[in-house]
């Protein structure tokens, strides 16, 4: 498999008024096609500046950020799933799954939009599609963005803890449901979350990063049986992964006070 996303000795700084913060110092990974990568890492270290960068909000102070094979960030390759879901109350679900399909008209608009109406039928949304999102519970509202996506077809998606306004419950099904849509649509994801659990139930590596300025600190490549992230944390190599990271963030944490 070719890389979608490669991180080239990437380091990254930004003025504030009285001083200047190191944010990234000589971050180096990448990005398998079809793979699903997780960061990891102490709040505040950067993994959010991490997708930032990959989305071509921001440019790195030095080194590359090389996504599709080139270092000018084509945008439209990027798909990014939010913390919240961001749809508008105001309109349908269909309405909002369509609607970047609306601001960029692409020229093969109806084969799109037999695309929206094929994931609808294909994920059990198609009964809401003339609904409203105040009538849909919190994980089908998370897939309802999920699909506004995918409509979009873009070569990597940007996860930004997107499960973490859930309850618990609704969490562990909805990890199952996107983890089943992404590997289906045989997309590639970059996940950025605080939960371990979560990273190692759903990844195929984890990149464990150190407090700001972040380096990678360690790369797990992940090997668990179990069709979903639900029945992978049933694996008996789970919490040796958990173990492993958990000691690996809590030296971070410490040695970052008393540094």
């Amino acid at each position: 498999m070719n890389n979608i996303l490669e991180f080239k000795n990437v380091k990254y700084f930004y003025q504030t008024k009285n001083d200047e913060i190191y944010a990234l110092d000589n971050i180096n990974f990448s990005v398998k096609e079809q793979e699903f990568v997780s960061l990891v890492g102490p709040s505040g270290c950067g993994k959010t500046t991490i997708l930032s960068l990959t989305a071509g909000l921001l440019k790195p102070s030095s080194g590359q950020v090389i996504l599709d094979g080139s270092d000018k960030i084509d945008t439209k390759k990027i798909g990014y799933m939010f913390q919240r879901d961001m749809l508008f109350d105001w309109r349908t679900v269909w309405k909002n799954i369509t609607l970047g399909l609306e601001l960029q008209k692409p020229k093969n608009l109806d084969e799109k939009l037999t695309f929206a109406e094929e994931l609808l039928k294909k994920y059990n949304l198609d009964g809401f599609k003339n609904k409203k999102p105040r009538s849909l519970s919190g994980g089908m509202r998370q897939r309802v963005a999920l699909i506004r996506t995918l409509v979009m077809e873009p070569k990597l998606l940007l996860l930004d803890e997107p499960f973490s306004a859930l309850d618990f419950q609704t969490r562990l099904a909805l990890c199952d449901d996107v983890y089943e849509i992404i590997k289906s649509e045989k997309k590639t994801a970059l996940l950025v979350t605080h939960d371990i659990s979560e990273a190692i139930s759903l990844s195929d590596k984890i990149e464990v990063l150190t407090s700001r300025p972040a380096k990678i600190k360690d790369e797990l490549n992940l090997s668990l049986s179990g069709a979903t992230p639900l029945k992978k944390r049933e694996d008996k190599a789970f919490s040796g992964y958990f173990d492993l990271i958990w000691r690996e963030l809590t030296n971070e944490e410490n040695e970052a006070k008393h540094s």
